[in-house]
């Protein structure tokens, strides 16, 4: 008899579609529905760059436990695209399924012996029920998850609920949606009854968690951190943060006595003209922002240069992508930390928050403009495609409504009019951060000429050498500063005592976490520190001396953190050790698990003995 896997609120479904075919809302109504019968989930959508006729996936790793990252494997495989069928059926854990449209049975030898079939006629079923080309195709996929409700006990009752609130006040395309649910259900209750061995079943392991996105929360966290001006230019994976803003704005920035907005939204003509509104804007005074990717970064690094240097609060969102030029646009790494990390030309270096999950876009948004304030300078918030364009379950969003907005060092007119000294670049407080005036605050007092030339501590030009040197060598006070003001590490201590360590951040960190829970089951013991910010503080540097060896795990092809970790926290390189994945898909906690024993197996470490008296 064949293998089966058998499994309850614990498995990973995968669906291979088309682009283009209406299947992606009919794929996220599964996972909904998971989460209204109170089981985690985490879905993945995996598409092409194009907008229609390539190959494109929707993976569900559904998890009573809630671990949401990527396990790796797949141990159902909704399979409705002929074109990838040899790759997809590679991927299923064997005892795993296969469900796929038989209307034209495929022969054997597309099979793999050690995985079970499900064939369901859904062509032919269309064909019978629709005329209409179109509707064939669209409703075909509801029509599968009907087939697939009856076959893992999913709740037809909060299917339909989810359809009625999509269509809410569309009548005419509620009814054929419910209408073809169920025959979808029909068919799997009378003739697949009992061949699928993954069911789901009602629990509360949800909790108050939250279902939202990186860039939706980090839109969100702007409006609440007081952005008023936003200036981009669309590119993937980042536009639907913009889009997500605006959206915003219009509901809680509308003056509620005139009707008139109370911000302003640029769709710039390029990346350069976008940056240089943002620059702009945090000039005279305004919380500003744009948002973009690593091919933006490339064209905006004068302007940052220009902000670095002439001291002007800028918020950049990076939402990262595969790279290089125009790379993999709907794919994900983490591979843009130098390019921000220096951008500009000559010597520059910018502090970056690198935020976990939806709650930490959302949190570190608003935070990114207070410090932008603070330090005047470049904020590069450090996000990516899995976090942004991925629905991630994560904890409430929670704003203080008594916080106050940090703008920094702003000379007043009080302060001018008292005859205080007023130097623009005067490091008066032994901080690296001067202050500054905004345009208007005194009739007489307090301008000055802002370039990207060299100058004085007064803003005069100069080219002397002294007058640079005491600029730069002040910028790097100030980079030394925001070390103080950015987001602390968070470690993860092992339970038993630990040899090595292990540095990873941003969308790394749910697998990274798993992962650590099967390394100790393997007695591999690791402290983990997730790294949060840049400049890094002094607790990572004690971290790396407190281990023989340190992991560092990142998503990108040459350990562009550990290169930062070598260059700025002046690491030994011989104590770290680079685990790299970089092909464009979240990396895995089987993945990290599989290359952290393979080193330890390769170094012959045994676990370190307790004390006995302890």
């Amino acid at each position: 008899m064949k293998k089966r896997i058998e499994a309850v609120n614990d498995f990973v479904v995968k669906f291979a579609n088309v682009n283009g075919s209406g299947s992606a809302s009919a794929n996220e109504l599964f996972a909904r529905t998971f989460l209204r019968m109170g089981v985690p989930v985490s879905p993945r959508n995996i598409f092409p760059s194009n907008i229609q006729g390539l190959p494109t996936w929707y993976e569900v790793r559904v998890t009573e436990k809630g671990h949401l990252g990527r396990r790796g494997g797949v141990d159902l495989m909704v399979a409705m695209n002929p074109q990838t069928w040899a790759q997809d059926m590679k991927e299923i854990e064997p005892g795993g399924y296969v469900f796929y449209d038989n209307t034209k049975p495929l022969p054997p030898s597309k099979f793999r012996d050690d995985v079970n079939i499900i064939g369901m006629p859904l062509t032919e079923i269309c064909s019978s029920a629709y005329s209409d080309p179109r509707e064939r195709q669209l409703f075909k996929n509801i029509i599968y998850l009907g087939a697939l409700a009856a076959l893992m006990d999913l709740e037809p009752g909060a299917i339909a609920e989810l359809i009625g609130e999509q269509y809410k006040g569309k009548e005419k395309l509620l009814k054929p949606n419910l209408n073809a649910l169920q025959l979808g259900l029909n068919y799997a209750k009378v003739h697949l009854k009992d061949t699928l061995g993954l069911k789901a079943k009602r629990t509360y392991a949800v909790g108050d968690k939250i279902f939202i996105e990186g860039n939706a929360a980090a839109a969100l966290g702007m409006v609440y951190g007081g952005a008023t001006v936003c200036a981009w230019y669309p590119i993937t994976p980042s536009s639907s943060l913009a889009e997500a803003f605006q959206s915003y704005c219009s509901k809680l920035r509308i003056d509620k006595e005139t009707g008139k907005n109370k911000f302003a939204i640029v769709q710039a003509e390029d990346e350069l003209a976008s940056i240089g509104i943002v620059t702009g804007a945090g000039w005279n005074g305004a919380r500003a922002f744009t948002s973009t990717s690593g091919p933006g970064i490339s064209l905006m690094t004068e302007f940052i240069g220009l902000a670095y240097f002439a001291e002007i609060p800028v918020t950049i969102v990076d939402v990262q992508r595969g790279g290089p030029s125009t790379g993999m646009p709907t794919r994900t790494q983490q591979a843009d930390l130098i390019a921000c990390a220096y951008a500009g030309h000559g010597d520059t270096k910018h502090p970056m928050l690198l935020p976990e999950d939806p709650a930490e876009c959302f949190e570190f948004a608003a935070q990114s403009l207070d410090l932008a304030d603070r330090l005047q300078t470049p904020i590069f918030l450090m996000t990516d495609l899995d976090i942004g364009m991925n629905h991630r379950l994560c904890k409430p969003l929670k704003w203080d409504d008594a916080r106050v907005y940090d703008h920094g060092k702003v000379m007043t007119h009080a302060e001018l009019e008292a005859g205080k000294d007023f130097g623009r670049y005067l490091d008066v407080d032994g901080d690296g951060i001067p202050h500054r005036t905004l345009p208007g605050t005194h009739e007489k007092r307090g301008a000055y000429f802002t370039r990207g030339t060299t100058k004085n501590a007064y803003a005069s030009y100069s080219e002397t050498g002294p007058d640079y040197v005491y600029n730069v060598q002040r910028l790097l006070k100030k980079f030394e500063t925001a070390k103080s003001l950015l987001p602390k590490p968070v470690l993860t201590p092992a339970k038993e005592p630990a040899r090595f360590g292990a540095i990873y951040f941003g969308s790394t960190s749910p697998s990274m976490l798993e992962a650590l829970e099967s390394l100790a089951l393997k007695s591999i013991f690791i402290n983990a520190l997730r790294i949060r910010s840049f400049p890094f503080q002094d607790e990572i540097f004690d971290f790396v001396q407190s281990h023989s060896k340190v992991f560092v795990i990142e998503q990108n092809r040459d350990a562009q953190m550990k290169t930062l970790l070598v260059n700025d926290a002046g690491i030994n390189p011989a104590s770290l050790i680079s685990i790299l994945h970089y092909d464009g898909t979240p990396i895995t906690a089987r993945f990290i698990t599989q290359e952290i024993a393979q080193v330890v197996a390769a170094l012959n470490v045994r676990p370190i003995k307790k004390d006995k008296a302890a």
